[in-house]
């Protein structure tokens, strides 16, 4: 063996061990099936259409779509148990249809047409149109706020974890759509009411370790940010089961993020939950 092939060899392996030794951060997990970075897989929703990555259920895209399940079940034909595979393409709203053209005299005998000409009415009267859309917009929220408490009357809702509530459920279009609960890393996570496990993962964006129950046809539950999934999908669980533990997967603290959808729609926990 050469004096200069040592010298080589030798001066091959320093460079080696000093790049290890210098590099600031972890190598990003790779899967080398998918030739992607974890975070890369991640579910990102957009308009139009959605491939299904490997995971997924139909459940967990309507729940980052803000989808009722039946809705986007109906949307692409699938009917129950609603399996979906991996590289299927699912349409996140329904196929445009070209509308009849509308008369250009209605009929005014129609309740809407009295309505509107009673409204149309109101605003020659120097009426805020604003303030009109506003006292709609409120009675809607309330008609969908005393119908979604009536049908919850049949489940036993309980408090999902222990903890200081740092952060409150809000309506506006970028409020938080849930209630953020602080505690120790590791504190119990319990359902919040027996149901089915649809989805048990980390492949919605902004979610981290995600627990979505089915309860019935129109509520389902989220426990977001877990350090550890107790439960699998499919599973039954009674309310009060421990189904995982507090994290801080894709949070800058350890708490739990918990959700309640009524028929795909966030709505606030707090007037589910028994009073403290």
């Amino acid at each position: 063996m050469s004096l200069k092939f040592v010298q080589t060899f030798i001066l091959a392996c320093c460079v080696f061990l000093w790049g290890c030794a210098n590099r600031s951060s972890p190598a990003p997990v790779s899967n080398l099936s998918l030739g992607q970075t974890s975070s890369q897989q991640k579910i990102n929703i957009n308009q139009g259409s959605y491939k299904v990555k490997p995971s997924e259920t139909l459940y967990s895209i309507a729940f980052r779509a803000n989808l009722d399940f039946r809705e986007l079940a109906k949307i692409n034909g699938i009917s129950s148990p609603y399996t979906i595979y991996p590289g299927q393409l699912l349409q996140l709203s329904p196929a445009k249809q070209k509308n009849k053209k509308a008369s250009k005299y209605p009929k005014k005998t129609g309740k809407s047409t009295v309505l509107q000409q009673k409204n149309n009415k109101n605003s020659k009267k120097g009426l805020d149109p604003k303030k009109q859309r506003e006292y709609g917009q409120k009675q809607a929220t309330k008609k969908q706020s005393s119908e979604t408490v009536k049908g919850s009357n049949n489940i036993q809702w309980r408090w999902p974890v222990a903890g200081k509530i740092t952060r409150t459920f809000s309506n506006k279009d970028n409020g938080y759509k849930g209630l953020y609960i602080t505690n120790k890393a590791k504190t119990p996570v319990h359902a919040a009411a027996s149901g089915t496990v649809v989805y048990a993962g980390d492949a919605l964006r902004g979610y981290g370790h995600l627990i979505i129950v089915k309860h019935n046809d129109d509520y389902l539950s989220a426990y977001a940010h877990n350090a550890a999934i107790l439960v699998k999908e499919k599973q039954e669980i009674k309310v009060g089961q421990k189904i995982a533990e507090m994290g801080n997967t894709e949070s800058a603290t350890t708490g739990l993020r918990f959700e309640i959808r009524f028929r795909g729609k966030s709505v606030n926990p707090a007037k589910y939950l028994p009073k403290h």
